[in-house]
């Protein structure tokens, strides 16, 4: 894949692994800064697009083209929301879909995904954790400095963060990393369980929430103010600690609270119930904004984040392709196209009026997962949701015929709306013969 300065305007061919270029329809334009003032304001430097043309399926057919209109999101200001029916959407896929047994990127690799990352519009891009090695706080340095400063003609930029563990030799190399970024991030964290505190870490409750408060005090002191803190395991920790270690951070000054399915344990209900319960029981919890981050292990990632959206999380951590340690984490294009089609009708009794929505660019779904399945060497399975090879084949006799006669008595979703373009080369829509 091929970028020019100032403008991503390359991407994987919609119908293949192999690249092919096309133009967005925002322009990028690059800002580099090293005033706190500048970023703040987040000003842009006007520079000379060079764009490709639109197949001609896009240039010529308007339903295509809206696709690729950007979408509006509120002012990013951390800890803080001001449309309670917004959803964050943080892709982990440069961090913890990395860790996936198996799984390597070469740094220009990572740029490259990072770059698509910016084209869906993820809100964050956890780009890894920097003090794992030189070339990983190298590619997460680089992805700061890019791709943390190419602000599109609508104001976006992707915060770019750095995971840390929570002491001050692995923040000062987070911090390092990430601040070179418009909208840098330091994220840390801490086992809150019993059996990791008394396992792992060796440390009684009392050690692990002065461990933490003096993690965000020391990202705060660097000069961080967008600091996001993890209670490791919360989803087997005793909820009355959390409600302790989560109102101390918040006084440290964390700005948002993830809460992690470590494990893959919770059950959907149980999940969003610990979310509503924290909301509730926190000290200042109206002052941040509470994240997802559930692993897979019982295949319930997806639901278990939705459920935590319904009870008032306004951050949702998720990968492409669903990739990350053992069983893999929340899918982002699951996540995300539940929110699109579901997010205005089923997500009453939360915050605001249960008319959930994120800004994500769902055409820039299948370019983005076919990068990362090609870069990582991680294949989707062909029935997996969204962007698996078989998930707009359609097979059985009565099948295709309602598709013959209307496609929406099959389709809850078109392939369109996630870059798959119908009756383009090995693109896969449609009905199978056979």
């Amino acid at each position: 894949m091929r970028f020019f300065p100032g403008a991503v305007i390359a991407a994987l061919s919609l119908g293949a692994a192999s690249t092919a270029a096309f133009s967005t329809n925002s322009k990028i334009i690059s800002s580099r800064s090293a005033s706190s003032s500048l970023k703040a304001s987040v000003a842009r430097v006007s520079s000379t697009i060079s764009t490709t043309a639109l197949s001609s399926s896009m240039s010529t057919d308007p339903a295509i083209a809206e696709l690729y209109k950007r979408k509006s999101r509120p002012e990013y200001i951390p800890g803080r929301i001001d449309d309670p029916d917004y959803v964050r959407i943080f892709d982990t896929t440069l961090r913890d879909g990395e860790q996936s047994p198996g799984a390597t990127l070469t740094s220009s690799e990572k740029l490259e995904i990072a770059r698509n990352l910016a084209k869906l519009g993820v809100d964050i891009i956890e780009a890894g954790f920097p003090i794992a090695s030189p070339d990983d706080f190298a590619g997460v340095k680089q992805i700061a400095d890019v791709v943390g400063n190419e602000v599109f003609e609508d104001g976006y930029v992707p915060v770019v963060a750095g995971l840390s563990r929570a002491n001050e030799k692995d923040i000062a190399r987070a911090w390092d990393a990430v601040k070179g970024a418009v909208r840098p991030r330091i994220h840390t964290f801490i086992a809150t369980s019993e059996i990791h505190m008394r396992s792992k870490l060796n440390k009684t409750p009392d050690e692990v929430v002065a461990i933490a408060v003096n993690a965000v005090k020391y990202a705060k002191g660097l000069g961080c103010d967008d600091i996001e803190f993890s209670p490791e395991d919360a989803g087997r920790s005793d909820p009355e600690f959390l409600y302790r270690i989560l109102a101390e951070v918040i006084d440290a000054g964390a700005t948002t609270l993830n809460i992690p399915d470590t494990t893959g344990w919770n059950m959907p209900w149980e999940f969003g119930e610990l979310i509503k319960k924290l909301r509730e029981n926190v000290r200042g919890a109206d002052n941040v904004i509470f994240s997802t981050h559930c692993q897979n292990d019982l295949g319930l990632a997806t639901a278990n984040s939705l459920s935590g959206a319904l009870n008032g999380a306004r951050q949702l951590e998720c990968t492409i392709n669903g990739i990350g340690e053992r069983a893999g984490n929340a899918s982002l294009e699951e996540v995300v196209m539940a929110l699109a089609l579901k997010g205005d009708e089923q997500f009453v009794g939360g915050p605001g009026t249960g008319k959930l929505r994120t800004a994500i660019n769902p055409v820039y779904i299948t370019p983005t997962s076919k990068m990362v399945s090609e870069y990582t060497g991680m294949k989707c399975q062909p029935h997996k949701a969204i962007v698996g090879a078989n998930a707009f084949q359609h097979e059985s006799g009565i099948h295709q015929d309602g598709m013959i006669k209307d496609k929406s008595t099959y389709e809850i979703m078109t392939p369109e709306s996630i870059g798959l373009m119908r009756g383009e080369s090995q693109s896969g829509a449609g009905i199978v013969l056979g």
